[in-house]
């Protein structure tokens, strides 16, 4: 299951594995997508390792059977391997642990704080994504999520902190010094899940198909002749859907990497002073975002990509959002807008399973 931008931290928990079925998590009343194969090309019937992770659900998806010299017992043994290095990362990147990397970063009153590797690299990818979305994935916000929480004092818009005003000055061995002015705090959230499953993914080269689906951001691999089908929950009812994609590697060519990611206003709201609140923040005001857009589904060659550029899109709204996407390219998106429509990119129908 693809469950859309659970930007609400990493936690960590228990897992469970099992073989030949397809796993399906608890729904929360999410976008969410269900992880199956698909005809008609080879059916995968994967091996799925199914943890609590990075605030909601972590899943492994191996295709055994596609790999060839596979030992029996390889395809648990990778995958709780994967589970446990995720549980470290997750502990140096999460915000609700004061001992962790981030929490210490926020909690230290420098203008300039030595980081570790692991974060180090988390917060050059948030820095990344906010250059491509000029600006509208933004993880210097964390005062303005708490705001929205109800947990701070709400930050007037010309306080507002801008992404362009922290640096990152790379050392040895990918550590790094943080600068920014004082009291700027940061929050990895969704952008920390789509660097987690890109990297996780990377870590399984062997294998030839892999869905790491971490809380919702999906780095897919396909070999060639295989396939996977995602199919997006409409947030209206979590029982039905607004489309099915099917991501495919030619039978003939090399294994394909996808990335999949929902975001939306649908989840993480709070009634505060009276208002109902969500937890995508616009930067350009310092509050919860005013958009058309109730869901956005972007499928990009990374999760990273797809989980910046899917927040984006709901942040800049329906006639921005599109314009973007098609300014910075993206293999496909899916948007749910507050009038009912479902739209999609051009390009998104040589993806839609019939």
């Amino acid at each position: 299951m693809i469950a859309g931008d659970a930007s609400n931290g990493i936690r960590s928990g228990g897992q469970t594995g099992r073989r030949g079925t397809n796993a399906r998590p608890d729904r929360r009343g999410r976008a969410a997508a269900v992880v199956t194969s698909a005809a008609p090309t080879t059916p995968i019937v994967p091996f799925s390792l199914s943890a609590v992770a990075m605030g909601g659900r972590l899943m492994i998806h191996l295709d055994t059977a596609g790999r060839v010299g596979a030992q029996p017992g390889s395809d648990a043994h990778d995958a709780q391997m994967i589970v446990n290095r995720i549980e470290r990362w997750a502990g140096r990147l999460t915000r609700f642990t004061d001992s962790s990397d981030l929490a210490r970063l926020n909690a230290d009153d420098r203008t300039e704080v030595p980081v570790g590797p692991t974060l180090a690299a988390a917060l050059r990818a948030g820095a990344t994504y906010w250059e491509e979305s000029n600006g509208l994935v933004d993880i210097a916000l964390l005062n303005e999520r708490l705001a929205a929480e109800g947990i701070a004092a709400f930050a007037p818009p010309g306080r507002s902190w801008r992404g362009g005003e922290w640096s990152l000055s790379f050392g040895r061995r990918g550590s790094a010094v943080v600068s920014r002015p004082v009291g700027l705090r940061f929050d990895l959230g969704g952008i920390g899940k789509g660097w987690t499953a890109d990297r996780a993914l990377q870590l399984l080269n062997s294998w030839p198909s892999v869905v790491i689906d971490a809380d919702g951001d999906l780095a897919v691999r396909c070999a060639p002749g295989k396939s996977w089908e995602m199919a997006i929950e409409d947030p209206r009812d979590p029982e039905s859907m607004l489309a099915v994609l099917h991501l495919s590697a030619a039978p003939n060519g090399l294994p394909t990497q996808w990335g999949v990611a929902t975001s939306g206003t649908s989840i993480h709201r709070w009634a505060v002073d009276g208002m109902t609140r969500h937890h995508l923040i616009d930067p350009r005001t310092g509050a919860p975002a005013s958009t058309d857009v109730v869901q956005a589904t972007v499928v990009a060659g990374t999760a990273l990509r797809a989980e910046a550029l899917a927040k984006a899109v709901v942040i800049a709204g329906t006639v921005d959002g599109f314009a973007m996407l098609a300014k910075v390219g993206v293999r496909g998106a899916v948007i749910l807008t507050e009038r009912g429509e479902t739209l999609a990119l051009p390009n998104t129908t040589e993806l839609l399973a019939s």
